[in-house]
């Protein structure tokens, strides 16, 4: 037996890769699917005609019954018309923009409901990996030190071992965003 150690080929590692890529992608779409599951009856419809309303087909369906719409009440037909001075046109069209609005605003509440959701799992994931990268380095450092590896002085690494407190970044970039704009500059 070799104490050579082992190195995975480049198929192996690819592979490897493959299967955890493709678990993470089940895995995302459970939580979708869990998502999808958890809406009410009142967000799967305003879901369903808010799809609708923004297609070609309501587009082209509008197209046509406003077109013949005019062409009726402008009296083209020969037919007497119902709706001269188009008020009925002009009071539907406003009445199905306000539905409109709203459905579009319940589905933009639901959307930002689950972006809120997943920025906050990006988060935790991000932590948790800043945490685990940073006992990596102590440890990365310690052997530098006892293999006496002139870079394990470096006074950066000192600096990369300290655990980053999230508050502590928010509060910096809430003051960082306050002198900006106290200077003019831009909010970001």
């Amino acid at each position: 037996m070799s104490n050579e150690p082992k190195f995975q080929n480049s198929s192996d590692s690819a592979a490897e890769m493959a299967g955890v890529l493709e678990r993470n992608i089940k895995e995302l779409m459970k939580l979708r699917q869990q998502d999808e599951k958890e809406k009410t009856l009142d967000e799967h419809i305003a879901d369903k005609i808010t799809r609708f309303t923004g297609s070609m087909s309501f587009v082209y369906i509008h197209l046509v019954v406003f077109t013949l719409w005019i062409i009726y009440n402008k009296g083209l037909l020969g037919i007497k018309p119902i709706d001269a001075s188009f008020t009925g046109l002009m009071l539907s069209a406003s009445v199905e923009a306000i539905f409109l609005s709203t459905f579009v605003l319940i589905r933009q509440n639901r959307m930002n409901q689950l972006a809120d959701k997943r920025a906050n799992l990006d988060l935790q994931v991000s932590l948790l990996a800043e945490h685990e990268i940073t006992h990596l380095i102590t440890l990365v450092k310690a052997i530098a030190h006892k293999l006496d590896i002139e870079e394990a002085h470096n006074p950066e690494i000192d600096e990369l071992t300290r655990h980053i407190n999230p508050e502590q970044v928010l509060d910096t970039i809430d003051k960082q965003k306050k002198n900006s704009i106290k200077e003019g500059g831009i909010e970001y």
